[in-house]
Formats: C-alpha cells, sequence, structure tokens
C-alpha cells in the first residue's frame, strides 16, 4: 500500500504541524507516540530537496512490495534539522495483511551497532573506559588468546595450527573490526568453520556466557591487523558492564535510550500491546545465511546482544541520528561531546588488510561503529567525503551526510532482497539533492 496523502508534501508549524499530519494519516494514539521528539516537517524545496524525485524514491519502494521483494518499508529523510519526508509503504505484516505503519518495530540486527559503540564511548568520556586498554582487562578470558592460521599439506589438506597474538586485543580494536575475531556465517574456512561447529549462539546465554565461549575459539587474524567483521560489539556489550557495573540495556537505557525518548528501542518486545506494531517479511524471506533466521522479538532473551539484538522504529532511530547530526546533543540533552563524534566517525582502519568480505566496499574506511567515507569518488554508491552509514542483516539501514546536515533512514525486513534496494536508494535520494 502506498500511502500519497498530500498533507505530507506541504510545510507544517512546528508544534501542530506534524501532530496533525500524522494524526490524518495514522490515527491519534500513533501519531502522539510516532511524533513525539522529531524534528518539524519541512517541505523538500525549503531544505534543498527536490520533492517530485523523493515522490519517485517512494514509487520504488511500492514498485518493490508489488514485484514481491518487500513486504513493506518505511523512509525518512532528515536535513538541516527538519524532516523532508517519512512515508510508509506496503504490509507490516504480510500474512496478516496490514498495513505499514509508521511506528512499526523492526530487527534492526547491526543498526545496534552503532548504539553499542555510542554506549562505550560515554564510558570513555567518563573516564572509565580506555581505547587503548586490552580486553582482557575486562574479559580475563581474552588474555591466552591464540590466533588460527590454515596450513597445508604436500597432499593438498588444510588443518588449523594456533600461533599467539603478537599484541593484546584493544578496546578499540572491538569498535572498528579490528579485533581477529569473525563471524562464522560470512564466506567459508577453518576458523569460521570452528565458530559456527562450536554451537556457542544455540542456547540463550548471557553476554559474559558469549564472551567467555568466543575467546576459546581461534582469531582469524592477528589483533590491530586486518578488518574482519565479527562478534566484536558482542564483546563491547560485555566491555561495557564491567565498566559500567550495569547490563548493557540499563545502561544503554539510562544514557541513550531515555534521554533520547527512544522508548520503542529495545532487545525484545516486551508488551503484548506491541505485538501487533512488529514488522514481518514475506514467509519465505526469513534466512540471512548459514541456517541464520530472524529471530522472534516476542521471546524474553538472555543475550543482550550489542552487535545486532535491538528492536527499534524510524522514528526512534532518527531521534539517534539527530543527536550524531547535531554533535552528540538533542533537546538540550549532551549524549557526546561533537569532538568524540568527529573522533568515531573519522577512519580508524588506514594501513589495515581488509579482511575475507569487506564489507564498507571501495571508497569507505571503517571507524568507531561506522564506515566512513574516504573521498567523493572511488565508491560505486553516491555520497560525501566523511559520510557515515551502517545497515542490519533484515535490511534495515541509514547513512549520515554531515556536510548537507542529512541522514536517511529505510526500514525493511527483507535479507534477501537488501542489497540492490540499499543501492537504489541512494542513487536516488541523491538525485534529489538540490544543494
Amino acid at each position: 500500500m502506498l500511502n500519497t496523502s498530500p498533507i505530507r508534501w506541504k510545510a507544517l508549524p512546528a508544534a501542530t504541524g506534524i501532530a496533525l499530519a500524522l494524526a490524518l494519516t495514522l490515527g491519534p494514539a500513533t501519531a502522539q507516540r510516532a511524533a513525539t521528539g522529531l524534528p518539524a516537517t519541512a517541505t523538500p524545496e525549503s531544505v534543498g530537496l527536490n520533492s517530485a524525485r523523493l515522490k519517485k524514491v517512494v514509487e520504488m519502494l511500492a514498485d518493490e512490495t508489488k514485484a514481491g521483494r518487500l513486504a513493506g518499508a518505511t523512509i525518512l529523510v532528515g536535513k538541516q534539522g527538519k524532516i523532508a519526508l517519512f512515508e510508509t509503504i506496503g504490509e507490516l505484516d504480510p500474512t496478516k495483511k496490514t498495513p505499514m505503519t509508521r511506528d512499526a518495530i523492526f530487527r534492526i540486527y547491526s543498526m545496534t551497532k552503532p548504539i553499542t559503540s555510542v554506549a562505550a564511548m560515554m564510558l570513555v568520556e567518563d573516564g572509565k573506559l580506555f581505547l587503548a586498554e586490552p580486553v582482557a582487562k575486562y574479559i580475563p578470558e581474552f588474555a591466552d588468546v591464540k590466533v588460527g592460521v590454515e596450513q597445508k599439506a604436500a597432499d593438498g589438506k588444510i588443518t588449523l595450527a594456533f600461533e599467539p597474538a603478537r599484541r593484546p586485543m584493544t578496546v578499540q580494536d572491538l569498535l572498528r573490526h579490528s579485533s581477529g575475531l569473525t563471524y562464522g556465517f560470512f564466506g567459508t574456512g577453518l576458523v569460521k568453520k570452528a565458530y559456527v561447529d562450536s554451537g556457542f549462539l544455540s542456547k540463550d546465554q548471557t553476554n559474559e556466557e558469549l564472551s567467555k565461549a568466543l575467546a576459546k575459539l581461534p582469531l582469524m587474524h592477528q589483533p590491530g591487523s586486518n578488518w574482519e567483521y565479527s562478534h566484536a560489539t558482542d564483546v563491547l556489550g560485555r566491555v561495557i558492564e564491567v565498566a559500567s557495573g550495569q547490563t548493557l540495556y540499563a545502561f544503554m537505557k539510562a544514557r541513550i535510550l531515555d534521554p533520547l525518548g527512544m522508548k520503542d528501542t529495545s532487545f525484545f518486545v516486551k508488551d503484548e500491546k506491541d505485538f501487533p506494531r512488529i514488522a514481518e517479511p514475506h514467509p519465505t524471506d526469513r534466512n540471512f545465511g548459514a541456517g541464520a533466521d530472524l529471530f522472534d522479538p516476542r521471546k524474553p532473551v538472555k543475550y543482550e546482544s550489542g552487535g545486532g539484538g535491538l528492536m527499534s522504529t524510524t522514528s526512534d532511530y532518527a531521534r539517534f541520528l539527530q543527536m550524531m547530526i547535531n554533535g552528540g546533543t538533542l533537546d538540550g540533552k549532551r549524549i557526546l561531546s561533537p569532538a568524540t563524534i568527529r573522533y568515531m566517525t573519522s577512519d580508524h582502519t588506514t594501513g589495515m588488510g581488509l579482511g575475507s568480505a569487506y564489507l564498507p566496499g571501495d571508497g569507505y574506511g571503517f571507524g568507531l561503529g561506522f564506515q566512513v567515507r574516504r573521498d567523493d569518488g572511488m565508491s560505486p554508491i553516491p555520497g560525501t567525503k566523511g559520510d557515515y552509514a551502517w545497515g542490519g542483516a533484515a535490511g534495515t539501514a541509514f547513512w549520515v551526510d554531515p556536510e548537507r546536515k542529512m541522514y536517511v533512514i529505510m526500514m525493511i525486513q527483507a535479507p534477501k532482497h537488501r542489497t540492490p534496494i540499499r543501492t537504489k536508494l541512494r542513487d536516488m535520494i541523491y538525485s534529489a539533492v538540490d544543494k
């Protein structure tokens, strides 16, 4: 379903306009919930965007739903502190034929990583955590990790040998994915096979238990030598727990989620009355590799995955990104300093190897929790030097263009089709940029 109510394309007063627009399209209760804390709406042209071209973005997503590649989507574009586009497309739950809503709750998977990274940097600012410190200071089991090295015998048989780490894995390594850890479900190799065979993710466990299990497995690379996408941010979640004396969610809630008004962001959906708001994919599109299916957010969990466990809404994540683009503040509440934001969104990977699958791609390095564009060119997707981004395995994605004071959020649940849709979205959003 494509909602094309003309009220969305008009500038509305900051205090009442957005609530009115939302009420007309969603109903008063949902409107009030979705509107809280969002910037004012604005005409696209007033913030340097082209409304006709933005409409094509919405139509593209509608075409994807008609083709069966998406069940539904939300798309939000913020620029210069205003909301220029916030649309819903298709169905919230294709099995029930319910229309998508602005307050839909999505599995954001690895879009959890930036929030966990911000939590860690808050502790750095508090003087309770230091980037150069060994991870073993917080999780002693990492004191004697080994690096797995594949060796090929004369008969062609490949075996795994082990060598000591040449330097300790640091907190900074966890943030920038240079820890030597990996994921078992991306790519091949004997270390990855060891992750899959260990079954350490097959049971509901605490962050402490998960980190101890990971410490028993071989590293894929020497710490600091290669960028390798991994469980590093999950381990970082445990470091946050030790450094703060709180569970990961308790710390996030007190220091980030509550101050930013992100009340629909959590590791599972606690209240049954919110179950109908959970966005679902098509039944044939629930797997994102190596037998990994989308989790059920209705079930309470002990494992608070800092790398991929959060549920959130488009509005909640918009508040998080508005804080980032504001230099660490929102509505008078400071989360981080501007200097820390700049440091996090600078490249921390110069001179490293690219690992087994370099997800940021050409033209991008990686900061502390975000991929970071090194140059205007090189990348096959449009953007601006210094833009930063990340996405989730179920399809959600965002990017921030600090030069234009613009951010874009797309929320979908479509693991199979996420990559081409994200590429189309980037191309078409930048075609709508007038200045």
